[in-house]
């Protein structure tokens, strides 16, 4: 059998020489799961259908429902006892990744955790930008906190959030792993950074 040369790497050639049975079907992984795909795709286009009051995104939900409980903490005078809370409540996962960067010495496991396999971060923040030791995104709460002050839902500001619920909250994350992180000082144009440190 002669290989058919779609262009003129030796990849195409390679496969054109093994067996038939070497090429099957294209998988996605989804396979069985049709039905959550669906009611996923719905969510999705019912979100983004949704602009009673103003544009919904899709955290929208997740970011009522975490300015809600900042907003009761400010109101409380019990922000401090909330980010500790979330802090160990977290623990028990938080220390799963600390047991992977002993046994492996990769502190990159972190911001992984923190960041790319967790939804707590990834249906939070819609899109993050990811470099060896270092992870950036804009504040996701800027879009709901403008629409809900109007109705007087909030008094919170993204600073405010940052400074005081943000930042202890995702140090202590981190020195639950095991690690030291920075995180950038608040600027006006939203843009979190968040670092290891050797």
């Amino acid at each position: 059998m002669s290989a058919v040369h779609l262009d003129n790497s030796d990849q195409v050639t390679e496969l054109a020489q093994k067996p038939k049975s070497s090429f099957k079907g294209a998988k996605t992984g989804f396979e069985g799961k049709e039905a959550e795909i669906g009611k996923a795709v719905q969510m999705a286009l019912k979100t983004m259908a949704n602009s009673a009051g103003y544009q919904h995104e899709m955290n929208d939900a997740l970011i009522k429902a975490r300015l809600h409980a900042m907003q009761f903490a400010k109101d409380m005078d019990i922000m401090d006892k909330y980010v500790e809370h979330d802090i160990k409540t977290m623990a028990p996962i938080n220390e799963r990744v600390a047991m992977i960067i002993q046994k492996t010495g990769d502190k990159e496991a972190a911001l992984v955790g923190l960041c790319e396999r967790t939804a707590c971060h990834y249906h939070l923040v819609l899109e993050t930008d990811a470099e060896p030791g270092k992870r950036s995104w804009k504040s996701p709460w800027g879009h709901v906190l403008n629409a809900c002050k109007r109705l007087n839902m909030f008094d919170l500001t993204e600073q405010e959030i940052h400074e005081t619920w943000f930042t202890p909250r995702i140090k202590g994350f981190a020195d639950s792993m095991g690690v030291d992180v920075k995180v950038s000082d608040w600027n006006d144009d939203g843009i979190i950074t968040l670092e290891l440190i050797d």
